[in-house]
């Protein structure tokens, strides 16, 4: 959703804009080139590898970039770090990117073969290895329907538990046979394949990500310009959840500092859905922030 970030964020020459979840610094690359030539850019991600693939792409334009290696959950932490007490635009790109799901290292993926990790930060624990091997069945069976709403996740969790008692799981193959097995034979072949929320639901318990969500979403806000805007895309239900519930409720308060820009939320072109079937759960959502009267009060 490059083009839609762009229209709704706004960049001006002179602003400073924070992109909370760099990835390769691809709608970051459009964003500097939108604000030139002399606004700048935030960049934050909790991934090293990431900073570097971002440092690398926008090494011609490094005089207008600051980049940090941190979870988006500090955004505000590190923009007063910065020297900063406004911005005037912050994007959040929820999620992972094709280059993480890709790298069979991290064991975001069922398509390829490697470690139950799914860590974004190396640094930080525990692994997906360690949640299936380690939480009992009922706590299981828990988190994978809590976090991927999926309807079969007892059948998942048991028949976890059966194959771990024989030997611990290590690999993401592992885990999509034992799920594969485990669900109705109808199951197998829906419109997605059965261990995507599985996966996604130990993604998201791995690295925290509905937890330090709202959080991060407050301090963005606190840290916006009057006029300033705050863009977030999300691709599942629990996080535009998180979103929507969070702007309703701020925007909603006697003094609110934010009002909505997209009532309903944004969604990726037909175009785009065809040329990138990652986008087609894409939803972004949009608040400005108010202008101030004299006393420094929101409108």
């Amino acid at each position: 959703m490059l083009t839609e970030v762009v229209h709704w964020l706004q960049p001006q020459a002179g602003g400073i804009y924070v992109d909370c979840t760099l990835g390769p610094a691809g709608t970051a690359s459009s964003i500097l080139e939108a604000c030139a030539p002399d606004g700048r850019l935030i960049g934050i991600d909790q991934d090293p590898q990431a900073i570097e693939l971002a440092r690398k792409r926008l090494q011609d334009v490094a005089s207008r970039i600051r980049l940090y290696c941190d979870n988006f959950s500090h955004v505000k932490s590190i923009l007063v770090s910065a020297g900063l007490s406004q911005v005037d635009g912050l994007l959040f790109d929820l999620g992972v990117s094709s280059v993480q799901l890709a790298d069979e290292s991290r064991g975001l993926s069922f398509l390829h073969d490697g470690p139950l990790n799914m860590r974004l930060n190396a640094a930080e624990s525990p692994t997906a290895a360690d949640l299936v091997n380690s939480l009992t069945e009922s706590e299981l069976a828990h988190l994978i329907f809590t976090y991927g709403e999926e309807r079969y996740s007892r059948r998942i969790a048991k028949a976890i538990s059966r194959a771990r008692a024989l030997s611990p799981l290590r690999t993401t193959m592992q885990l999509e046979a034992i799920i594969w097995w485990a669900v109705p034979s109808a199951y197998r072949h829906g419109r997605i394949h059965p261990a995507t929320r599985t996966f996604q639901a130990l993604r998201i318990a791995v690295n925290k990500e509905l937890e330090i969500l709202e959080g991060a979403l407050r301090d963005a806000i606190d840290m916006l310009a009057p006029g300033g805007r705050l863009c977030v895309i999300s691709f599942h239900s629990l996080e535009d959840r998180i979103v929507k519930l969070a702007f309703q409720t701020l925007s909603g308060l006697p003094d609110a500092l934010i009002s909505i820009l997209t009532k309903k939320p944004c969604i990726p072109s037909d175009d785009e859905r065809q040329r990138n079937p990652r986008a087609r759960s894409a939803k972004m959502r949009v608040v400005e922030r108010k202008p101030l009267l004299e006393k420094g009060c929101p409108v």
